[in-house]
Order: C-alpha cells, then structure tokens, then sequence
C-alpha cells in the first residue's frame, strides 16, 4: 500500500537521511523494513536501470564512453520526485496560482528585460510572428527571466523519473534526448543544468523541444537556450509557431459578464465566434472593442461566475502546448496583458491576492526562525515554503492551504514578539 505524502514531511530542519527517507515514502516505496534498508533497495534499483538502459542508449547511437561519463557517480534525486507529486500549476486552485506567479516584481523586471533587448525582441517577433509579451511572459514565469535557471544536473533529475513512478516513460524518452544533445555537442555533461523535471535554460525547453525546436538566433554556431536569452526567446517563439500560433491575434481576453450569465456555456464545449459572445452580452475587461470578431473562443470561469473571466483564443492553446497545465497558460496570459500595460491584478471571490515581496521575504524569515526548512529567504513562495506554511497553519487551527495570507504573517509576527519565534529542538 502506497503512503500519501504528509503535511509534515521534511518541513522541519533535520538530518539528511530523514529527508531521503521522507522523499522516497512520497514516491511511494513501501513503508516496511528500517529506512537504512528502503535507501538501499532504491539505490540498487537505480544502479540497475543505469546499467540495463545503457544497452538502449547504445542502440541509439550513443557512444559508450559518453553514456559512461554522463552517469558516473550519480545516484537518484530524492527531491525530483518529491516535487513531480507536488507540481504547483496542478495542485493549487487558480486564483492561488497566479496570485503566486504574477507578481508586481515579475511584471516590473518583465517590463525592464522588454526595454533592455527591445531589438533583439522586434527581430525575433517579426521572424517568427510571435507577440512579444508573451515570450517575456513565458521567460518570467519559467525563470524569472534567467535568474533561476535550474542547477540540477539533468542526466541525473531524468534517470531519476525514468527508472520508476508514474512519469517513466516520460523520463526515459527525455533522457535519449538529452543524450543525444550531449553527443551533438550542443553543451557539456557539466553544464547540462535544469529543472529537477530536466528542463534547462531560460525558458525551460525539455530535450525534445530542444532538438525539435531550439534555434541559434545570434548566429554564433550554438544553440545556447542556456546562457544566450535571444537564443531561448527565439526557440520559445519557434516553438510556440511551430505549435499553432497565428501571427497578430492575441492569446485571449478578460472580460466582464453581464449579470445573470449562464454559466453553463462556459467551458470548451461552448466554444463560438467572439461576435456570437458579443451579442450574449460579454465586454472587454476595461473597454474596448473585442477584436477579430469572426475568430472562435471559450469562455473561462475558473472560479465561478463570481470571479474573473477570460474569453481564450486560438493562440492560448498554442501556450498550452508549452506547459499543459491550463492554470500556468492563464497566468501567461494574465501576465503578458500587464507587461503590455493593460491591466491590473485580478480580483478573485476567495480573497486571494499577491502580498508584497519584502512581506513574502519576511514571511519566510519567521518561518525560518521557528525551525522550518524554506530554503532560501527569496521572497519566492515555493515548495518548502508552501510546506512551512501549511504546517503552521495546522499549528495555529487555520485553514491548511499554504497559501502566503497576510493573517498568516501577522500570526507569525506575533509569535515572535511574544518570544515564540524559536521552535523547540527536534
């Protein structure tokens, strides 16, 4: 029988083999025998399937000493499938989601990398008709444009989905491709860094999107999505027009409905003409005509008729061909309005809304200081400081949802001014 993850699960501060052992329970390994004896049985496995998949590596074409350099040394990354379990784009409702992702700082930087590569960014939108909104969009939100890259090493965060859980096939169809990338000469095993699902450079291409779409705009002989912004930003715009994007519409719109709406005809099923949406009462968020009257589109409730709505085009199927998840192609979406100076943030019936950077950063701080493991004090509201926060609420007989609420942090400051801020020695 398979053991659910916990709330408490490696949140707070202790030794390694306590976080290893929490992390294989996640992947599910079975709860008998002693941890020291689990750690081995998944290690031994791991070794097992390096060993028998390089028979298929090879078959590929893979030199042997290149397969044998790529996995010296390695061993499997407990933390890879912790996180592939607890991907925020599925685990969290919308309005949290993009409350956490589209944040004045993302459009404040975003707008700032638009002014800085404004040419780069006309060539490579006039080459490839993508908008360029929402290529700095994708690049915020997949890296917050190239400070967080990614610097796991991503042979290893690969063979570690392949060899066993639910996203092996996955793993194993990616790993041939990064091989194969490795033996193009593209880049080095050392400097092959990403994500822990193994996608890399500024805007996170996974290996077959690599190959199939990655391109050398600079025209330095490389295809560097790595270190090179104007080569990923390119491959990110190839990608998306290879993908369906029509040139010169847009991804969608928010818009208001008319009070009494069915809501019944959202969805994709209701899909129509923006003209036939018009009549039914729908407006652009903000005035304006609705352009391109006669192309199609779905309407969007994705917290009821309550809460904000998006009319979605064409061109959003196209960016969730770049991440399926239909929350993460929403806040692209949302995202590329601000950058483009539309509009504001959205008003979501739950209450939920972006706090201030400084206040995430002190949310963590205190966090940290009562024993939690946050990782770094970033203001960047991720895994473990999710983790943090829903332990704390457990604590405090809140609503468990690890969202960042300002009810939190006041409850936070409190316990510190009251001297409760340490928590006790494990």
């Amino acid at each position: 029988m398979r053991r659910p993850p916990t709330a408490t699960c490696s949140r707070r501060k202790g030794s390694v083999l306590a976080a290893l052992v929490c992390a294989v329970s996640v992947a599910g390994a079975s709860p008998s025998g002693s941890p020291a004896e689990q750690l081995s049985a998944d290690h031994a496995a791991y070794r097992s399937f390096v060993r028998d998949f390089r028979a298929v590596a090879l078959r590929r074409g893979i030199p042997e000493a290149l397969y044998d350099r790529a996995f010296r040394g390695l061993a499997p990354d407990p933390e890879v499938i912790e996180k592939s379990n607890r991907q925020p784009e599925f685990v969290l409702p919308a309005s949290q989601y993009v409350a956490l992702v589209v944040t004045d700082t993302r459009v404040n930087d975003g707008r700032a990398k638009l002014s800085e590569l404004a040419a780069d960014l006309e060539r490579i939108e006039g080459r490839y008709g993508v908008d360029r909104h929402v290529l700095a969009a994708i690049w915020g939100l997949e890296t917050l444009y190239g400070k967080l890259r990614g610097k796991r090493n991503v042979i290893r965060s690969l063979s570690t989905l392949a060899y066993k859980g639910r996203r092996a096939k996955f793993g194993r169809n990616q790993l041939l491709a990064a091989l194969d990338i490795l033996k193009a000469g593209d880049i080095t095993v050392e400097r092959m860094t990403g994500s822990w699902a193994g996608a890399m450079g500024h805007t996170q291409f996974i290996p077959t999107s690599y190959k199939a779409y990655a391109v050398d705009f600079t025209g330095d002989g490389r295809r560097d999505i790595w270190d090179n912004p104007r080569d990923a930003l390119a491959s990110a715009a190839n990608y998306l027009r290879g993908n369906g994007w029509v040139p010169g519409r847009p991804w969608g719109h928010r818009v208001v409905v008319p009070e009494g709406f069915d809501a019944g005809l959202a969805g994709k099923k209701g899909e129509r003409s923006i003209r036939e949406w018009a009549k039914l009462g729908l407006r652009r968020a903000g005035g304006g005509a609705l352009p391109h009257p006669e192309e199609r589109a779905f309407l969007d409730l994705p917290a009821g008729v309550r809460g904000p709505a998006f009319l979605l085009r064409r061109n959003f199927r196209a960016i969730m061909r770049y991440n399926p998840a239909h929350k993460y192609a929403l806040a692209i979406g949302h995202l590329s309005d601000r950058l483009r100076g539309e509009e504001g943030a959205l008003n979501w019936p739950d209450g939920i809304g972006p706090i201030a950077e400084s206040e995430r950063k002190e949310m963590q701080r205190l966090l940290a200081g009562r024993g939690y493991d946050i990782g770094e004090i970033d203001g960047i509201i991720g895994p473990k400081t999710r983790a943090a926060i829903r332990d704390y609420q457990a604590e405090k007989k809140r609503r468990v949802d690890g969202f960042p609420r300002r009810e939190i942090l006041e409850l936070l400051r409190a316990d510190a001014r009251g001297g409760g801020g340490k928590a006790r020695p494990d």
